[in-house]
């Protein structure tokens, strides 16, 4: 999930929810989109998952892998948010055919919503990185029309000026949140590098995913790419 395009493969996340979602006092359900690789999900994915559910006062946190490419089809992502309370992971972007944007993401799933006349609010919980990044996304004005922008500073990456970015994106000022509380410094290339050298990670993920990733002999070649937290 993002502002690039990205292709379309199979995984091993299931849809599932852990919790009900009760409506806002407005009568709509408010709805937090975490999207990535999540290759793998780790402790950093689901400690953001709760502060900003805590946060920002969300009902319900919907896990979005993004679609990778054809060659990373026998690399499926592991389950892992199974026990977290209100919580979905959606199969929305793997499934989708041809070009994937998070915009088309938020429209279809805001459509869904209306049309079983369960109205919906959309916060998109982005990574600072990712926030930086944010007026090259594809239609990023129509994004900020269409949802609530949520970032969440880590260590070593600090919030960028806010009003610097609007410069380049009006309207972001008006649809932007920030997540608070500290968060842990994980990476998924991190946790893949250690694997690859022997190492361990259960101090970085759930145990179900220490054991997937053990059993499907995932990582076990150096990684050299850059991803998402």
């Amino acid at each position: 999930m993002g502002g690039r395009v990205t292709g379309t493969r199979h995984s091993a996340v299931a849809a599932q929810t852990n919790g009900p979602h009760p409506p806002t006092r407005t009568g709509r359900s408010s709805i937090g989109i975490l999207g990535g690789t999540f290759d793998p999900i780790h402790l950093g994915h689901l400690a953001l998952a709760r502060a900003a559910r805590s946060s920002l006062g969300l009902d319900e946190i919907l896990f979005v892998p993004a679609a990778r490419p054809p060659h990373k089809l026998g690399r499926p992502i592991s389950p892992a948010t199974e026990g977290e309370p209100a919580t979905r992971v959606s199969r929305i972007e793997i499934e989708r055919s041809g070009p994937s944007y998070t915009v088309d993401t938020v429209a279809a799933l805001l459509d869904e919503a209306a049309r079983a006349d369960r109205p919906i609010e959309v916060t998109v919980i982005l990574s600072a990185e990712s926030f930086a990044d944010l007026p090259d996304w594809h239609a990023a004005d129509r994004l900020v029309e269409l949802a609530t922008i949520a970032v969440a500073p880590r260590p070593g990456h600090p919030l960028p000026e806010p009003t610097a970015l609007a410069n380049r994106l009006p309207g972001l000022i008006g649809r932007l949140a920030v997540i608070h509380g500290t968060l842990p410094d994980i990476s998924a290339s991190k946790i893949r590098a250690l694997v690859a050298a022997g190492r361990p990670i259960d101090h970085l993920v759930p145990p179900r995913v220490a054991a997937y990733i053990e059993e499907h002999h995932l990582y076990r070649e150096p990684s050299t790419r850059k991803d998402q937290p």
